[in-house]
């Protein structure tokens, strides 16, 4: 199958959040009393009930005096993908035909190793320590049906198809380099960014951590020796989080 993608064109975005109400509605996420902290942003972050979050970007310019931005943060759905590559549990992250990352709670075992493996800070975990994030909706994409988010898109901000037609489409209406085409091996959640990635609030050149290289070459392959696996996984835990603290009780005399 060939590889599918969204392709995300910020400037003609509307900012009208549409998106983040289909996903919720589809994926059946709870909502969440929010608290109004001085930005237009609802939430203010990803959460385990919001798979697909529109950040507002404001830039001042010296003919408009600002000039908005509205960019869709969520699961990139790296080629290459960090979260794949540390997490210890068979089948809690997997690649779908389409080419999501998808996950599976039932296999999930909580360690949020995948959280300090994703350069772009997506998975967030749920009351139940359970992984949530973005998968493409794979339950829709698998029958044909393109995701919840691009659907209901009234400005095509987020559109849905053939990765590689949606790049030679980015480029034809001239933005020589589509972000994401080659990061990670290739994302699946592309950016048409007029300007340079940084302003959009992106990194201009994402990589997995090489605590995650390690593990993967070196302390993943031990895993299947017993102990050693949980060697391996006390110390990647160890490099992620850091030692344990023991909190100080204080008492008055």
């Amino acid at each position: 199958m060939t590889r599918k993608a969204l392709l995300i064109s910020p400037e003609i975005c509307i900012g009208c959040r549409g998106c983040q109400t289909a996903c919720k509605e589809w994926n059946q996420l709870d909502g969440v009393k929010t608290s109004n902290a001085g930005s237009f942003e609802n939430p203010p972050d990803l959460i385990p009930a919001l798979y697909n979050r529109i950040r507002y970007v404001e830039v001042p310019t010296e003919a408009e005096g600002q000039r908005w931005l509205f960019v869709s943060q969520r699961c990139m759905h790296c080629g290459d993908a960090g979260c794949m590559k540390i997490c210890p549990a068979p089948g809690a992250l997997y690649k779908t035909p389409e080419g999501a990352v998808a996950f599976s709670k039932e296999k999930c075992i909580g360690c949020k190793l995948c959280v300090t493996a994703c350069p772009f800070d997506v998975p967030r975990y749920d009351k139940d320590g359970k992984i949530s994030k973005c998968h493409l909706c794979s339950d829709r994409i698998s029958q044909g049906l393109p995701p919840a988010c691009a659907k209901v898109c009234p400005t095509g901000a987020i559109r849905y198809g053939e990765r590689d037609d949606l790049i030679a489409s980015a480029k034809k209406t001239g933005h020589e380099k589509v972000y994401g085409e080659m990061d990670l091996t290739g994302l699946g959640a592309l950016y048409a960014f007029k300007d340079a990635p940084r302003l959009y609030g992106m990194n201009e050149n994402p990589a997995i951590p090489e605590s995650v290289i390690f593990w993967n070459n070196i302390l993943k392959p031990l895993s299947y020796l017993g102990l050693g696996g949980a060697v391996a996984l006390a110390l990647i835990h160890y490099v992620a989080f850091g030692p344990k603290k023991n909190e100080e009780v204080t008492r008055d005399e």
